[in-house]
C-alpha cells in the first residue's frame, strides 16, 4: 500500500538534508527521504581526519567515467558520498563559495535571481562561522564553520612560501577577494565533521513530520500524466511507493539525479528510447553539461619524515585516536588539505588556479603514491571548459550509468595546468619549503621544461577533485533541465535541487554552494519571498 506525504525528497546528501529540515519547520507537513546508503554516524565520517577510511566501503558510490581519450586513455574517478550527509559526509569540509563574478555569470546566463549579491544572503543564512561577523558571513546558521583546527608544518611552510613567491596571504577566501594564500575554515564544530546530516538533517528528525528511509534504492519516478506524483524504489529486495501531494524534490547529485530522470522517462527521447525507457517528456540537457574539476599532483620527497605518512599506524595511531576521542584536538581534526593558494593566471583579477598543500603523498584511485614521506601540491583549474554527459546503459536501473567526462579534451584546460604545474614547482623551491624538501619524486623535467612535456604529465597524472556539477542545468535555454525556480521544465510537481543544477562550475570546492542552493531553494517551496539582495559596495 502506498503512503501519502507531502514531499518526497530523493537523496539526503548535502542538499537533501537541508530541503527536508527547512521543509519540516513547518509542523503541517510530512516529508519523505530517500537516501540509498547506510547510517553516516561512523567514526570515520565523525573524525574529520580519518575519512580517507570511508573510500571503498559502502558509503561511497565508486562512480568513474569511460576511458578518457585526452587523459591517457585512463578512467577518471568521482567517488561520492552515499549515506546521510552525502560528499558533505565524506569530504575534505573545506568551506570555499567561489567568486563573486561566478554567480553574476549565472544571472547573466538567463538564471535570474542567482547574482552573488542575490544568493550572498543564502550563504550567511546557513552559515554558524565562530571568527568572521561581517557583511560576508553569518554567526547564527545550522552549518558550522571554524578555522581549520590543526595546522601542519609542511602546510605552514606552505603558506610562508607562496608568501616568497608573490603571493598575497588572504584569511578569508569568502570576504571582498578570494586571491591569495592562506588556511582554509572548515565545516567542523567542536572536532567533529559538520556535514548537513549533523548540521541539518538529524535535528530536524526530533520534530517527528520527516520519514528517513535509507538503504533506499529508487528506481523511478512516477508520473500522473505530466506532474509527479510519487516514487518507487526498493529496500531490502521489497518493492514500495510512496505517494507526493505536493511534489518531488530530487537531490540525488550530479550523477544519480540526471540517471533518475532518464530512468523515469523525462531526458533525450532518441537516447531514452534507444536504452529501452518509454519516453515521458523529452527534455534533451538531461544528463550534458558535465564538468568538474581536475588538479595535476605533484610529488615532493621530504627530508624528515614529518609528512603524515606513518601516523596512522601503530602507536601513532593510537595516540591519535585517543587524543581525539577524549579531547577532540589534535591530527584527526585535520582535513589534511589544510592551505592553498588562489591565483589569477591571466590577469582578469579572478581565480584561475586552486593550489593545495598536502602534508603527504597522496594516492590517485588507479595507482599508489610514490614510497615515504613527502609533500604532494595540487594544482587545481577552477574553470574548466571541458564538457561531458552521463547516458543510460540500459533499462534497469540498477545497470550504472556511462559516463564520458571528457576530461582535457579542451586544449586550454591543459594549458592552464600546465601554468599551474609550473606555479607549485616554483613555490616548492621557494626558500621556506627548500629547507623541507629533497626534490620531485617523479617529475624529472627541469623548471624550463617545454610545454609539451608538462601537457604529456598532466594528461598521465591529472584527477579530479570530486566537483561535478552541470548534468540538470538550470537556465533558459534548450539545453536548461530546471528553470530559474529549479522545477524542471516541461513539468509539474518536480524540482532538481543539487550540484547538478549548477549551469558553471565556481571557482573553489562545491559544497558550501550547493548547501545554499538547497537553502534559496527551500524558500521557493515554502512561496516565501527571496531575502534581500546584500549592497556591498
Amino acid at each position: 500500500m502506498s503512503e501519502t506525504f507531502e514531499y518526497i525528497v530523493i537523496g539526503a546528501g548535502s542538499a537533501g538534508s537541508v530541503i527536508a529540515s527547512r521543509l519540516s519547520e513547518n509542523p503541517a507537513l510530512r516529508i519523505l527521504v530517500l537516501e540509498a546508503g547506510p547510517d553516516e554516524r561512523v567514526i570515520h565520517s565523525r573524525a574529520p581526519g580519518a575519512f580517507v577510511g570511508l573510500f571503498g566501503t559502502d558509503r561511497v558510490w565508486p562512480y568513474a567515467s569511460e576511458p578518457e581519450p585526452a587523459a591517457a586513455g585512463r578512467r577518471i574517478h568521482v567517488p561520492q558520498g552515499r549515506m546521510p550527509g552525502g560528499s558533505s559526509s565524506i569530504n575534505g569540509m573545506i568551506y570555499i563559495r567561489g567568486d563573486a563574478t561566478d554567480y553574476d555569470d549565472w544571472a547573466a546566463s538567463g538564471c535570474a535571481g542567482w547574482s552573488y549579491a542575490e544568493v550572498l544572503p543564502y550563504f550567511r543564512k546557513a552559515e554558524g562561522n565562530d571568527r568572521l561577523a561581517d557583511r560576508y558571513h553569518g554567526t547564527d546558521g545550522p552549518l558550522s564553520v571554524v578555522d581549520v583546527p590543526y595546522r601542519h608544518p609542511l602546510n605552514a611552510a606552505f603558506v610562508l612560501a607562496a608568501q616568497q613567491c608573490g603571493h598575497v596571504y588572504n584569511h578569508d577566501f569568502n570576504g571582498a577577494s578570494q586571491l591569495g594564500v592562506g588556511y582554509f575554515q572548515v565545516t567542523q564544530k567542536n572536532g567533529e565533521r559538520a556535514s548537513t546530516a549533523a548540521a541539518y538533517l538529524r535535528p530536524a528528525l526530533a520534530r517527528g513530520n520527516i520519514a528517513l528511509e535509507i538503504e533506499a534504492e529508487v528506481g523511478r519516478i512516477v508520473f500522473d500524466g505530466r506532474r509527479a506524483s510519487g516514487v518507487a524504489w526498493r529496500r531490502h529486495g521489497q518493492a514500495k511507493t510512496a505517494t507526493a501531494t505536493r511534489g518531488v524534490i530530487l537531490c540525488a547529485g550530479t550523477l544519480a539525479s540526471p540517471k533518475i530522470l532518464m530512468q523515469s522517462g523525462v531526458g533525450p527521447a532518441t537516447h531514452l528510447k534507444e536504452s529501452g525507457v518509454g519516453v515521458v517528456h523529452d527534455l534533451p540537457g538531461v544528463g550534458r553539461n558535465y564538468h568538474d574539476h581536475l588538479q595535476v599532483l605533484n610529488y615532493h620527497r621530504a627530508r624528515r619524515p614529518i609528512s603524515l605518512t606513518g601516523q596512522d599506524k601503530g602507536l601513532n595511531a593510537l595516540r591519535n585516536g585517543l587524543q581525539w576521542m577524549l579531547f577532540r584536538n589534535g591530527l584527526l581534526t585535520s582535513n589534511v588539505a589544510e592551505a592553498c593558494l588562489f591565483a589569477d593566471a591571466d590577469g582578469d583579477g579572478r581565480a584561475d588556479l586552486q593550489v593545495h598543500s598536502f602534508p603527504v603523498l597522496v594516492p590517485d584511485h588507479e595507482r599508489a603514491p610514490p614510497e615515504g614521506h613527502g609533500l604532494t601540491i595540487g594544482a587545481c583549474d577552477v574553470r574548466p571548459r571541458s564538457r561531458g554527459e552521463l547516458r543510460l546503459a540500459g533499462p534497469d536501473p540498477s545497470t550504472p550509468a556511462k559516463l564520458f567526462s571528457n576530461a582535457l579534451s579542451d586544449d586550454r584546460d591543459v594549458a592552464s595546468l600546465v601554468h599551474g604545474l609550473r606555479l607549485s614547482r616554483r613555490i616548492a623551491r621557494a626558500a621556506a619549503l627548500a629547507g623541507h624538501l629533497d626534490g620531485e619524486l617523479l617529475l624529472e623535467a627541469g623548471l624550463d621544461a617545454p610545454d609539451d612535456v608538462l601537457a604529456d604529465y598532466v594528461r598521465n597524472y591529472t584527477k579530479t577533485v570530486y566537483h561535478p556539477v552541470g548534468t540538470c542545468a538550470m537556465g533558459t535555454g534548450v539545453n536548461a533541465v530546471v528553470g530559474p525556480d529549479l522545477a524542471v521544465r516541461g513539468l509539474e510537481g518536480l524540482r532538481v535541487v543539487d550540484a547538478s543544477v549548477m549551469p558553471s562550475i565556481p571557482s573553489g570546492n562545491t559544497n558550501a554552494p550547493t548547501i545554499m542552493i538547497a537553502e534559496k531553494a527551500a524558500d521557493v517551496l515554502r512561496g516565501r519571498p527571496s531575502l534581500p539582495a546584500c549592497r556591498l559596495l
